[in-house]
């Protein structure tokens, strides 16, 4: 596809400062999106209008948020070791978790009504009921550095293990964990979603490689045509193609479910493109750590070009 396929918009958030990092569509149809170094949360229309919400601490460290079951927004605070929730009209609570070296980095709603996420710094994948419980699961190595964690189409959550080799993860509702080798070594997945061919499709962002996981653990690996692009983020998106940002590169990437890969160049190369979604108006949204959100007009969509 050529470039000029692919609209941009951008949409200022914040300051450089805030580094907007990670951003879930809410059900109340806007974006919403962390500020990992302002310690806050933004709130963005797809018009493009910000609402800024504080968190008690700025150093706190907010990284991905997801839709929750209740109807809320639920967040990691990578550094102060917290689950936060946050409602559509702004209230905030946030919940400890057990010892002070948790680092909590993904989080995703699970198919039991709880949220999971990743405890990068503790080797565990935590799970925390809507009012507040937490349980934790231990991994069966050491230094993992478990990242980004989403739901896959078997009921399970699905894990990247970014450091100690490099695996996928996979754990049950129940508990029961799973890990599986990259072919890649110390290849660094951290984004991971569901695809539309009912695999799982990851990031390496050391490798510069993509990855489709089966739900019986065959991976086959991707390579990107710039190998030093530091891919980072994976969307399925609405023209069913991963969609996936480059942070190294200041591009945005595209892969279709056999192994097709294009790249969009984004209007400043330098603006650091981390988290991607898909927005309620159908478009993609990308968060650059340089203070914007990029609104991606997808071609072949009811919003392309």
């Amino acid at each position: 596809m050529p470039h000029h396929d692919v609209v941009f918009q951008e949409f200022t958030i914040a300051g450089p400062e805030a580094g907007p990092y990670a951003l879930t569509t809410g059900p109340d149809g806007a974006l919403w999106c962390t500020l990992v170094h302002g310690g806050g949360i933004a709130r963005v229309t797809t018009q493009g209008a910000v609402t800024t919400y504080d968190l008690a601490s700025a150093s706190s460290g907010p990284m991905m948020i997801t839709a929750g079951p209740d109807g809320a927004l639920w967040f990691t605070e990578f550094k102060a070791h917290r689950i936060g929730r946050i409602t559509t009209a702004g209230e905030i609570r946030s919940f400890p978790l057990p010892g002070t070296t948790a680092g909590p980095l993904g989080i995703a709603a699970g198919s039991d009504g709880a949220l999971w996420f990743t405890q990068s710094a503790a080797d565990r994948i935590g799970r925390i009921t809507t009012d507040g419980e937490v349980s934790e699961y231990p991994l069966p190595l050491s230094g993992g550095f478990a990242s980004v964690i989403a739901p896959g189409p078997d009921g399970a959550l699905w894990f990247t293990v970014n450091q100690a080799g490099g695996r996928i993860g996979r754990i049950t509702v129940d508990g029961d964990l799973t890990l599986h080798p990259l072919p890649t070594p110390d290849a660094g997945p951290v984004g991971i979603a569901p695809g539309p061919d009912g695999a799982l499709w990851c990031v390496e962002i050391a490798a510069g490689r993509i990855a489709r996981i089966a739900t019986d653990g065959t991976i086959e690996e991707f390579p990107l045509h710039d190998k030093d692009a530091r891919p980072h983020a994976i969307v399925t998106g609405p023209d069913g193609a991963l969609w996936f940002t480059e942070w190294g590169a200041g591009r945005i990437g595209r892969i279709t479910t056999d192994g097709r890969i294009d790249g969009y160049d984004l209007p400043d190369r330098a603006s650091e493109p981390h988290g991607i979604t898909v927005g309620s108006d159908g478009a993609l949204w990308v968060a650059l750590e340089t203070g914007s959100l990029i609104r991606i007009g997808v071609p072949g969509t009811s919003d392309g070009a």
